[in-house]
């Protein structure tokens, strides 16, 4: 079978996208797959075994299938997705559909609202000034006006994110008016939608989902940041932060964990696979969903592989099962 392994792309995760291709190509087995790496730079160029290719559909038409393992715009978003099912061409992952609602966390958040799972306040401001609320009628507010409205829905801190954007890339925690403001404009660099979300104070944890029509949720890992919440760099540039398998909570909090993330994969419609996170809130033990992440991480310190080999799955086999569930969706 002819595997074509996609990695790189033009979002502000190229660099992540990099170490995750790096790690399931080495972790491909050799003797099942011929593996073909096709590489986009962040220019849009594409480049397979160091040579760019000017005609890359009938390169990728000689795949069986592709594993387009790019995170954030242009690869997580359903771009990519879209492409490949016009060529027809099975891919391991999430459709269209769902990619483009998890990528964007004010869509996910209103589905997730209406299929009833516990998650943060938010507001969400569009353009910087402009305030969009739960009808989606647009009012622009004055920065001091935006100040007041987080003080009287949310109050301080408050985490402020771009919605479409990954790894925590712009996501910055607010503690009073200025810093608002700065954080919107900062979030507004990556994305015109912005949210700004209440702070849950708490553990934060996070489930792999795997599967199609019938999905099975992993065990749950639990984040220690080495910082004050898990940004970019206490992601990927702090050794100090580190990952707990399973997480220091209750055998109950766990399956409610994991009965909640497969509830929250498929009110997304998503297929393949899926990374859930959620906060478990110190004072009440409540648990919030924070986000799905449709291509999560697949570097050697990743979630999510790490959490289907405590599960007994190894990464080369969770890389097969997930080359599986992508034929068997195109069937």
């Amino acid at each position: 079978m002819k595997v074509g392994v996609i990695y790189g792309g033009m979002s502000t995760e190229h660099d992540v996208s990099m170490m995750s291709g790096k790690n399931v190509l080495e972790n491909l087995d050799k003797k099942k797959y011929d593996i073909i790496p096709i590489y986009i730079d962040k220019n849009g160029k594409w480049y397979i075994n160091n040579k760019e290719i000017k005609n890359i559909v009938d390169k990728l038409k000689e795949m069986d299938v592709i594993f387009p393992v790019l995170h954030g715009l242009y690869g997580e978003d359903g771009t990519i997705q879209g492409m490949l099912e016009l060529l027809k061409i099975p891919y391991v992952g999430c459709d269209i559909i769902s990619s483009s609602m998890c990528m964007d966390k004010v869509y996910t958040k209103c589905v997730l609202q209406k299929a009833n799972i516990k998650q943060a306040k938010y507001i969400y401001i569009k353009n910087e000034n402009t305030y969009v609320n739960e009808e989606f009628e647009e009012m622009k507010l004055e920065n001091d006006e935006i100040v007041k409205l987080v003080e009287e829905k949310l109050q301080f801190p408050v985490f402020v994110k771009p919605s479409n954007s990954g790894s925590s890339v712009g996501v910055t925690k607010a503690s009073n008016g200025p810093e608002l403001i700065k954080a919107i404009e900062e979030a507004s660099i990556y994305d015109k939608k912005v949210l700004v979300e209440e702070a849950i104070v708490g553990k934060e944890v996070e489930c792999a989902v795997l599967g199609n029509d019938n999905p099975k949720a992993s065990t749950v890992g639990e984040i220690l940041s080495a910082e004050e919440f898990y940004s970019y760099d206490a992601k990927y540039n702090n050794a100090e932060s580190k990952t707990r398998i399973p997480a220091q909570i209750s055998e109950e909090k766990i399956e409610e964990i994991r009965r909640t993330a497969v509830k929250a994969f498929k009110a997304m419609d998503c297929k393949g696979l899926a990374r859930v996170d959620f906060f478990v809130k110190n004072d009440t033990n409540e648990v919030y969903i924070n986000e799905i992440n449709t291509m999560p991480g697949f570097t050697e310190i990743s979630m999510y592989p790490k959490l289907w080999g405590y599960m007994g799955l190894e990464y080369s086999e969770l890389l097969d099962e997930l080359i599986n569930l992508a034929i068997e969706r195109s069937r």
